[in-house]
């Protein structure tokens, strides 16, 4: 190790003067056009060194300055210039984001995009294409049906959601709770214990690790020089990978063990508990029938954890940090609550609350609500695709192959053009039309959960998860954060709130 920090300061040399020059030839020649015309520049675009320096600031910075982008130049698409990458252009008209989706097989994750994840997620779903791609989908698919759909909102989910239910309770003596956490344990335990039969927890050796290798990883597409910066300061990020991936074979090696003590043991499914068990690692079996080697299946089952724990968490507490800044919301929600309640005939009590007569369906109010914190604080918070071929795009930008296209959700979905001039606004309304029905937006205009072919497979649960747990502890709990300042995300593949949301919790009564 010695040796690598006394030539540290010569690598680094010789990388700046690569990135220089490269940065020089890039200014020189850029064959991204728009009907013969080079497209404009983005806002603080400098000379050699382009958009690079607007990419090694923080990712919050990073969003603004996207969102100032969409502000300045409309639907128009930009030329991106970042040394040491390809040429790239950033998109903002809903038309050209609809060409992407439909043309899948011309815009890729490509070697820009798999570079920087493929220790962290290796061949699952989210780096995958072609044949394998379509196998994990159907897997996933599979353990999607309505069947088990049924037994989450019915059996996993009211159960998980009681406990944290109980846990809020027993912290209203002025206790700081981080309900982060509290949504993070749930959608842990219901993706764990479903998806792969496994006890999981949301503060496990798993999760840390996973949460710093995310991190290091989305800070690998905001560095240019990330291959050389990890080699002197990527010994966490190393170890957080070897965590994360060795976490992934252990999921295997339990499924291949459940798999052998099924076909020896006769087992009886008649309650409510014993449906639950009766799926619960079916995500994992189905990977496992549809592909031979366990490595691609860890990383699938890898991909698959990550997409369907952490980002409905996030949405999750986004949505209350909202809700304690907008109070007539929350009286909506629980006005929308308490009529179906009774309209049911139920009672909201603390210690008996079926919380399943919530869903999608009955709770149209509440899943406006949901949608408009992911058009504000989209999980995923910007897309980078790769030409596969040169290609031309419906406004006439002309992208040869190679090069690269952004489309930043956290922006796009700020756009007046798109969503008015209230668009800064936190309007659940803008989702519901005059009859209280749910308004579909398309794909192109509202990307959060993607488009084409590669559309979400967890939307479904998402909803389902978002219309028991919102209405729920909004009608149970008020409550206060510790701090009015603005929370922001930390670096992340996702849009995890950095510090959590620290809150002391007071509980209401079913009168209220």
């Amino acid at each position: 190790m010695g040796i690598i920090h006394e030539k540290a300061p010569y690598a680094l040399a010789i990388a700046l003067v690569a990135f220089l020059i490269r940065a020089f030839v890039l200014s020189q020649w850029n064959a991204i056009k728009r009907n013969g015309e080079r497209l404009k520049k983005p806002p603080n675009t400098l000379p050699l060194v382009g958009n690079g320096l607007q990419f090694l600031r923080s990712r919050w910075k990073l969003f603004s300055w996207f969102d100032a982008c969409q502000r300045k130049f409309g639907y128009e698409t930009v030329a991106l210039t970042v040394p040491t990458l390809p040429p790239g252009v950033l998109i903002h008209d809903p038309r050209n984001l609809d060409y992407v989706f439909k043309n899948e097989g011309v815009f890729t994750k490509g070697t820009f995009v798999k570079g920087r994840t493929w220790d962290l997620f290796g061949n699952g779903i989210i780096n995958a294409e072609g044949d394998f791609w379509k196998t994990q989908r159907k897997a996933g698919l599979s353990f999607l049906n309505t069947a088990n759909l049924r037994v989450l909102t019915d059996v996993a989910l009211p159960q998980y959601l009681s406990e944290s239910i109980a846990q809020l309770r027993s912290s209203t003596n002025g206790t700081v709770v981080d309900l982060q956490y509290v949504f993070h344990e749930i959608t842990t335990k219901l993706m764990g214990k479903m998806a792969y039969n496994m006890e999981m927890q949301a503060d496990d050796e798993f999760t840390v690790s996973f949460d710093h290798a995310s991190g290091g990883t989305a800070e690998r597409f905001q560095n240019p020089l990330w291959m050389i910066t990890e080699l002197f300061t990527g010994a966490k990020l190393r170890k957080s990978i070897a965590v994360v991936r060795n976490f992934g074979r252990r999921i295997v090696t339990k499924a291949v063990q459940d798999r052998q003590s099924q076909k020896s043991a006769e087992k009886e499914f008649g309650d409510e508990d014993g449906k639950l068990d009766q799926i619960s690692g079916s995500l994992i079996q189905s990977l496992l029938d549809a592909i031979q080697d366990e490595q691609m299946v860890a990383d699938a089952a890898l991909t698959y954890l990550s997409a369907g724990r952490d980002t409905t968490g996030q949405a999750l507490t986004w949505t209350f940090y909202l809700l304690m800044r907008h109070p007539r919301v929350v009286a909506k929600i629980r006005e929308e609550a308490t009529q179906l309640l009774k309209e049911k005939d139920v009672t909201l009590t603390q210690d008996q609350f079926d919380t399943s007569l919530f869903n999608p369906v009955t709770m149209p109010y509440s899943m406006a609500v949901f949608y408009e914190v992911l058009r504000l604080y989209p999980p995923i918070p910007f897309e980078i695709r790769q030409c596969n071929e040169n290609v031309t795009l419906p406004d006439g930008t002309f992208l040869p192959k190679s090069s690269i296209l952004v489309w930043c959700l956290w922006a796009m979905q700020r756009s007046k053009l798109t969503w008015g001039e209230d668009a800064d606004d936190f309007k659940p309304e803008r989702f519901l039309d005059a009859g209280n029905k749910l308004i579909t937006r398309s794909p192109s205009e509202y990307p959060v959960f993607y488009g084409g072919p590669r559309t979400c497979l967890g939307r479904k649960v998402a909803e389902a998860i978002a219309a028991q747990v919102i209405p729920t502890i909004a009608c149970l709990f008020d409550f206060v954060p510790t701090s009015d300042e603005e929370r922001i995300s930390k670096t992340s593949l996702t849009l995890p709130m950095e510090g959590g949301l620290p809150v002391t919790v007071k509980t209401r009564s079913g009168k209220q």
